[in-house]
Order: C-alpha cells, then structure tokens, then sequence
C-alpha cells in the first residue's frame, strides 16, 4: 500500500492515492481536534501525516491537491458559535525536530534578508503552550470579542466564555484604540488531575489530557461550566491594533504583561541558533516541575521590521518555529509479544503492552523490529540497549519521537521476574504455518508460504495477474481484491476452475454481480482460459518467488526449456547441495540467495501443494534457449531507445533476447550497443558521451540478419 512505502519509491499514480488520503486523514483530525476536543491521533503521529504531505508535495509539484492540509489551519468553525472573520489571519507553526533544523531555519532566514552570518540577529524563544489558541479584541480598553483560531480566517465567537477567565482582562487602561492580543489557554496539570476526580464521582467521561479539558471547557455553550473551570491564559503576540506596542517581539511580551496579561517568564532573547537550543535545553530539563503542558518552545525572530519583510508562506510564517521536544517517556509492562505477517511475507515482532499515556495518546503496542531488536542487538550484531533483551513480563520505557508506532527506549531488568525466559523467534509463520526462513544479510525473516499464506495472498495473486505474468484481460488488482473477499479466488488455482464455480448454469452466477453481466462475465472466462497456455518464463514470474524478477525468469526459462526439467531439478536442489544446485547457481545471473529462495519455495510444502494444484490447469509452453553460437549480438548488453518504427519494443526486445542478447533499460559503461529511434534523448546523450555505439532502427535490423 502506498501510506508504507518511502515517497522517493512512489510512482505519479501512488503519489496521487497518498495525497487523497493523507488529505482525508489529516481533515478528519483536524475536526477531531479543533472542533470536538477529542483528538484521534497524536500531535506526533500528526506531525509525520503533515511531513509526509508535505514531502509528496516537493517531490509531484503538479500533484498538489486544491484542498491541500499544506494551505490549511485548523478546521472550520463548529456550528454551536457564531463565526468571527479574524482581522490578520491566526496562522500555525512549522516544525523543528532537531537541533540540525534549527540551525537550517536560522540560515534560511539570513539568506532571504542577506543578512551575513557575522552580523547579528536576534530571536525570542519561549515554551510552546500545548492549550487552545485564542484572539482577545480590545476597542477602547474593553474586550469586545474573543475568538478561537478555527481554521484560521474564521475561529468562533467564545466572548461570553472568555469574560470568566482571572487572566484575561474585561477592561485595560492606556491601552490603543484597537488591540487583539493573542496566546493559548491552558489548565494547569494539577488543576487537570482535580477536574477527572470530579469527572468520575459524577459518573462523567474523564478527559484524555489537560490540551482537551482546556479546549473542552472553553468551548461550552453555557458559559457557566466554563467559569467552574480553573482555565488559565499566556498571552504571546498581537494581531490588528491602532498604533504599534514597540518594535521588537520582546518588547510586546513586555508591554502585555504591564498591561495586566500573564506573560512567560521563561521567555529569553537570543543571538543565534546555539543561544536557542541551549534554552531549549533548559526548558526541557525542568518541564516535569512547569505545572502545565508544553510541547516544545517557540523561536521567533526579535525585530518586527525583520518579521515584515521575512512574510508568511501560504499558512506560516517565515520568521517563526516551533522546536518540538521528542515525545514523551513512559514505563509500562510486555504483557505479550506477537507475530504480524506483512503483505510481502516479512514477520514483524509487536510488543502488546498493559496500555499508558504516552504524549496524550494510550499506547498498548510497540514495534519490536526484528529478532535481533527483541534480543538487544542490531542486524550487525552491535549491542543495543547495553546488550538487554525484552520478554513478556518486562518494565519497559516507551517513546514516541515523530513516529506512528511507538518504540521500546530499555529495559528495566532489575524489575524482571524471577524464571523470566528468553523470546524464541518463530520458525513457522503463525498465518499459515509454512517456514520461515531468514536469508544471511537478512535482517528479517520471511514466510515461504507465498501462494497460499493469507496474509500475503491478495498481493500474490495481484503479481501472478499482473502484465509481465498471467495478464489476464478483465482481471486486474481491483477484481482480484473482490473475488478474494468473496472468497471465490484464494489461491492461483481457483481462477481457472472460475467458470465451474460461477459460470453459466450454477446457483451463483458472476453474471448477476454488480458490476458485471452476461458479456462482460463471459469475456473474462474466455480470457481465464486462452492463459490456461502460458510460456515457462512467464509462469515462473507470476509464482512471485523472492528476488525472481521478470528477467531472471527468462533466464531461468530458457536454461531449463520446460516445466518439468525446471521442477525436477528444483525438486533435486531441495538440499541444497549436488550437481542440480550448482548447476542452478552456475547459472548467470542467479547466484546463492536466489537459488536459495527458488528451492525453499518449491520445497515448502503448502506452497508445493498449491503449485501442483496450479499446474493442473496448464500448458506450459517451452522456451527455446537463446541463438548464441553464430549470433551477431549474442553476450552483448543492448538499450533500446526513442519510437520503434518497424516493431514494437516488446518485439524488439523478445527477438534481441532470442538471439542472446541481455536487454537493458539504462545505459552504463557496460552497454554495448544502444538502439535510438525518433525521439530519442537522454539515453542517446549518455551513450555517446560514454562512447557506446549508436545504432538506428534499420541499422539493428541489418545487423541481427
């Protein structure tokens, strides 16, 4: 699935699945969150869903969504309030996660204004309130409307709440004719922790964090619940006013708090990235004894002229960051250690933990990696963790650092019971029960099950349709995906006994499905069976064995001709070892890892039975070994480039390949000849520059006779 793969690994299609869903999951949380104060996912799991879009977006530029989260803050306002347009829109924040980006943002802002890196610069810092934003407006020395951020142009009428607050001011005096100040609401951990007493003697729904009670309470449309709540209020910055408080960020800090607002006082100025991460690292080391939630502290350029000329991106601004702090520790108990099969067979080790609240999420699971992980050691054998393995019953410390899976920070063995026994990686898949088998240089082990494991079969049989395999016309990934759920397709073999299932004359007829009908169904059973011959190199490709791919399944093919001289000799390898194994890997382009894979495939025993089962339904066409002796081409590497006027690239291919020749789709210094028709580019270019020969369409045709 697209949302586990590395976004340099997607292709445009991938791309454009990802950013629909990321703009679906991030809208979703963004409604949980500013709306109904019940946040589904963490702030962390948050932040990687927004750098994942954000990457996509960098990588596919044209692939940008209209309603990109990039260009949004907040969610729309909830329809219990009245909707306020904010006068200077209430943007949000980027992210710093390390020192690294810290100093990048310190660069980036240099070189918009060309300020050289001797020349000073100053910046505030001061701890991120993890609360509710909210805008206070001032006509005349009297709050005339408080609103909350919502989606950033327009936030909610919370006035009436708002007047209930010690901290925020009805009145204030020698202020301007206009001023909105700006900053967060919070509740204090203490006053959190009273509050869920309350909840529970009331048989009421306790909150999940003090940022949810804050939100909660404020946002209640009798205000008098708001007013039994010990809410509490930073001011931070300004938005519209009439005439300028001063001309620095400090300097506004200190004018609202001679105002009458309560300002942090862990505030500081500084005079470069170094000054901001030691404070930083200040904050952070007293954080327990603040008494109020923070997640990480805010840097903001110092002078406002500079602040001007720096601007905002589409929803943030230039000359300010949040540097995250990495998520919460917390301890907590193994109660198991489970297997889950992925999609491409690899079993992954999950920790189920006896559930906590890590950085106002409850976690009950961990990823635990691999075998080496559990056993205090990476895949080169490096001691982690000091060399401390993790077992069921451990007191562990969990963390959460950006990522969606909470990890496993140690092990506190001094709390381990007495008789505590080692983790024994399994050697079966607990899906289907088929070996599991770790290949050296392997940090995972991996179920040979294949065809038949239910964890990997709906991908398996995606491969085994696909265009370099079966290509069955009218029976792609989406059908495939169906006829698995209805359980009409499990395995390769039921495809081609399809028509006996569900075809004409039977009590369930495909036919009668939505989607499809008389003609459309009939075309595909007569699709299903022109495959039912099926050339050699083609069959062992869709089979989907590791590390097989289209190529070496030609090869492979044309070295052993048939079906049954390719099964034999697998079936002789089995042991790994005798004439048939090294014959296997004396083959060109095998080699041990590959040979390895194709005998535990064919050796596994479901796997073999379900292959059998398959087999029964088909005529494998041979193929021939390739025209070496004699061949103009034969050994030689060949690129084909640019538009084939006389044949296809697939034909082309298929015939330099007959003749021996190894087709590739890159030019290299071991490119022996490149084929360039009309349009050819980037390829012809490299092969000259290289001094690879150059030949026009006519000019191959005369060569290979």
């Amino acid at each position: 699935m697209a949302e586990k793969t590395e976004v340099k690994s997607l292709d445009e299609q991938q791309a454009i699945v990802e950013l629909k869903r990321l703009a679906k999951a991030m809208a979703q949380a963004d409604v949980a969150y500013h709306q109904n104060d019940a946040p589904e996912i963490s702030d962390a799991e948050y932040d990687a869903l927004k750098s994942r879009n954000a990457e996509i977006e960098t990588l596919f530029p044209t692939l940008k969504r209209r309603d990109s989260p990039s260009d949004k803050v907040g969610a729309p306002v909830s329809s219990g309030f009245s909707k306020v347009k904010h006068a200077v829109a209430m943007m949000s924040l980027g992210n710093a996660f390390t020192d690294d980006d810290v100093a990048e943002f310190d660069t980036r802002i240099r070189k918009f204004l060309n300020i050289a890196d001797d020349q000073p610069l100053e910046y505030t810092a001061e701890p991120k309130i993890d609360g509710l934003s909210l805008s206070l407006r001032y006509e005349d020395g009297l709050l005339v409307q408080a609103a909350t951020r919502g989606d950033g142009e327009f936030g909610e009428n919370v006035t009436a709440n708002a007047l209930t607050l010690s901290d925020i001011p009805a009145s204030i005096i020698s202020a301007p004719d206009i001023l909105e100040v700006r900053g967060e609401v919070y509740m204090s951990r203490a006053d959190f922790a009273a509050l869920n007493d309350t909840q529970i003697l009331n048989d009421a729904k306790p909150f999940a964090n003090p940022r949810n009670a804050a939100a909660g309470s404020l946002r209640q449309l009798d205000s008098k619940i708001t007013k039994s709540r010990p809410l509490h209020f930073f001011a931070y910055a300004l938005g519209e006013v009439s005439e300028d408080l001063s001309d620095t960020q400090s300097g506004i800090i200190d004018r609202l708090s001679h105002l009458g607002f309560s300002t942090n006082l862990l505030m500081r100025r500084c005079s470069n990235p170094s000054e901001l991460i030691e404070h930083y690292s200040k904050i952070e080391r007293g954080r327990a004894t603040l008494g109020y939630d923070i997640d990480g502290v805010v840097y903001k350029v110092d002078n406002l002229a500079l602040q001007t000329r720096l601007g905002f991106r589409t929803n943030t601004p230039r000359w300010a960051i949040a540097h995250k702090f990495p998520a919460e520790l917390a301890q907590t108990i193994v109660e198991d250690i489970e297997i889950q099969v992925g999609r491409t067979g690899a079993l992954s080790p999950v920790a189920r933990l006896k559930p906590v609240t890590v950085g106002g999420v409850v976690v009950s699971n961990a990823t635990l990696h691999n075998e080496d992980y559990i056993a205090g050691r990476d895949s080169f054998g490096n001691l982690i963790r000091e060399g401390r393995d993790i077992r069921k019953g451990d007191w562990v410390t969990v963390y959460r650092a950006g990522d969606v899976i909470p990890k496993i920070k140690d092990v506190d063995v001094s709390r381990r019971k007495e008789g505590s026994q080692r983790y024994e990686f399994p050697s079966v898949c607990p899906e289907c029960g088929s070996d599991a088998i770790r290949e050296e240089g392997e940090a995972v082990a991996r179920c040979t099950g294949g065809l038949i494991c239910p964890a990997q079969a709906v991908e398996k049989l995606k491969h085994f349709v696909s265009r370099a395999a079966f290509d069955i016309d009218g029976l792609g990934a989406k059908q495939v995906e169906t006829f698995y759920l209805d359980g009409w397709v499990k395995a390769p073999a039921d495809i081609f006994s399809l028509y006996q299932r569900i075809g004409s004359g039977n009590i369930q007829q495909l036919k009668n499905f939505e989607g499809w009908g008389a003609k459309s169904a009939q075309k595909l059973f007569d699709a299903i069976k022109t495959k039912q011959q099926i050339p050699l190199n083609r069959l062992i490709f869709a089979l989907g064995i590791r590390h097989v791919g289209e190529s070496t399944a030609m090869t492979l093919a044309r070295h052993y001709g048939t079906w049954d001289t390719f099964n034999a000799a697998m079936e002789n390898a089995g042991d790994q070892r005798g004439s048939e194994w090294e014959t296997l890997n004396a083959i060109d382009g095998v080699g041990g890892v590959m040979a390895a894979a194709l005998v535990d495939y064919f050796h596994e025993v479901k796997t073999r039975a379900a292959l059998e089962d398959l087999v029964k339904h088909l005529s494998v066409i041979d193929v021939a070994a390739p025209i070496v002796e004699g061949s103009t081409v034969g050994g030689k590497v060949v690129v084909f480039t640019g538009t084939l006027e006389k044949m296809t690239r697939a034909e082309a291919k298929a015939n330099a390949e007959a003749l021996g020749a190894k087709v590739s789709g890159s030019v290299s210094a071991k490119t022996d000849i490149v084929v360039a028709g009309p349009g050819a580019g980037s390829k012809r270019k490299k092969a000259e520059e290289l001094g690879v020969k150059v030949l026009s369409e006519d000019e191959w045709l005369a060569l290979i006779g």
